[in-house]
């Protein structure tokens, strides 16, 4: 069962004149770690072949030693960290998928959720289609290959099955004629975008990737767009999957995101402070000061520490290199594991009333955790105050959030859960004070986890956009 909410993952892809495609989508995917940890891979074209590395692991473990250069020279890369949210975390379901037809072969790598996936893989088997792997993204690649075989066209074949799709997607594909093609779904659930500098294109999930290799951030792919690049520049764009329903999922601007990123015109940086100032107005208490849970309560911190008058104080020292492996032996040993991540600083927290800012609460024990080690540390009161509102509906779209009955807020109520996590008050952001704070965003958004419902607007995503 899951306390906290799992990245995505995250797709990046360079068509450059130079021969360092490779390590270029390395350094890209280190900037996109945070989207993903189970593991991560690179696919090349070089010498008019596609060749490949991937396995389980953080990027840097998967490329180390001469990795990067059996890859090189290449003019043309895709990449892919990997967080499963279908598929068993294996080896074979790490992305990116090499799929070879009649006249080609592409590579592909995908963020996102394809809800028919396995009706599709029914449909392609049938047809004699095999498969190794378990991922909704084999079953992607699989049917791009089979519509430009059926299409005897590369882009009309990846339009063909674009249309096929249903659920979340934001997909790069790289062919052997030397074409890097990125396609985001009609919805815009997942965030895609371009970059450019003197030596050619990127495409990335999220704009802090492009700014970490120095391409400059051109525009952000609308939902439904295809954008074709070639030898580094863009040759076609056009919005080929219609929709009345734009939906993108505003949890990337609550947690999933680099801070440091532009999604859709909207800071993430900003979204995440304004949401601190609506939880300030929203949910105002007499108290000391302000800290946030690191890292993804921090900027919310800042934003309500200004609206409240409060002084911000770094509340925990955050071990950076503990990695991922946690051993504990014990019940003890468990329930104080969050020390070992974040340990209080009794100076700055003894004795007074903390406003403590995270971004979610899914089961209560994390919560708990850290409360409870704020208070050994001399806090006098914690009040918690979460800049999403409360989890209450499983997500079909990639989002890996519990089952709905494990849900802290379907099984308690606000003031049964602040008993349950021992603080002295609590307090959601609200719905639409969550989508005012990420007012500035070009597209609607998707709020099914919390509401149940989606909200069919259309988006100002634009044909002049499109034409830019």
């Amino acid at each position: 069962m899951i306390n906290k909410l799992n990245e995505e993952c995250a797709v990046f892809g360079v068509s450059v004149k130079s021969e360092d495609a490779a390590g270029i989508v390395y350094n890209g995917l280190l900037a996109l770690q945070h989207r993903g940890q189970e593991g991560a891979g690179i696919a090349v074209l070089s010498r008019q072949a596609i060749k490949m590395h991937k396995d389980m692991g953080l990027v840097s473990e998967v490329f180390h030693g001469e990795r990067i250069i059996e890859l090189s020279p290449a003019h043309l890369a895709i990449g892919h960290t990997r967080y499963s949210t279908t598929g068993n975390n294996t080896k074979e379901n790490v992305q990116p998928f090499v799929t070879e037809y009649l006249t080609g072969r592409i590579a592909m790598a995908h963020n996102g959720n394809i809800t028919n996936a396995k009706v599709l893989r029914d449909e392609l088997f049938s047809e004699g289609i095999d498969f190794v792997a378990s991922s909704d993204s084999e079953v992607v690649s699989a049917l791009m290959a089979y519509y430009i075989v059926k299409k005897k066209n590369t882009i009309e074949g990846i339009i063909a099955a674009a249309k096929e799709l249903q659920g979340a997607f934001s997909i790069i594909i790289m062919t052997s004629r030397k074409q890097l093609i990125a396609i985001r779904d009609r919805h815009g659930f997942r965030p895609l975008c371009i970059g450019k500098n003197e030596a050619g294109m990127s495409i990335a999930s999220e704009s802090c990737a492009l700014d970490s290799c120095g391409f400059h951030f051109v525009r952000d792919i609308c939902p439904g767009e295809i954008v074709v690049i070639e030898d580094g520049k863009e040759i076609f764009s056009e919005k080929v999957l219609d929709s009345s329903d734009i939906s993108m999922c505003i949890f990337e601007y609550v947690y999933f995101a680099r801070q440091d990123s532009v999604l859709d015109h909207q800071s993430v940086y900003k979204a995440r402070f304004e949401m601190g100032r609506v939880l300030a107005k929203e949910a105002p208490i007499e108290a000391d000061a302000v800290c946030g849970v690191p890292d993804s309560g921090l900027e919310a911190a800042v934003g309500y520490a200004e609206e409240s008058g409060l002084p911000l104080i770094s509340g925990f020292a955050k071990n950076r290199y503990i990695g991922r492996s946690f051993i504990f032996p014990s019940q003890a040993q468990r329930e104080n594991a969050v020390k070992l991540k974040l340990n209080p600083m009794r100076v700055n927290i003894e004795g007074k009333r903390i406003v403590l800012i995270d971004d979610s609460i899914v089961r209560g024990t994390t919560s708990a955790n850290i409360v409870r080690a704020l208070k050994e540390a001399g806090a006098k009161e914690v009040h918690m105050r979460i800049s999403s509102p409360p989890f209450r509906f499983t997500c079909h779209f990639g989002t890996d959030i519990d089952n709905e009955e494990n849900l802290i807020a379907n099984r308690m109520s606000l003031n049964d859960i602040r008993k349950q996590i021992g603080a002295d008050s609590i307090a959601f952001i609200s719905v639409d004070g969550l989508k005012a704070a990420c007012a500035d965003c070009s597209l609607e958004f998707c709020t099914r986890c919390f509401t149940g419902y989606e909200k069919n607007e259309q988006s100002n995503c634009n044909k002049r956009e499109l034409e830019d």
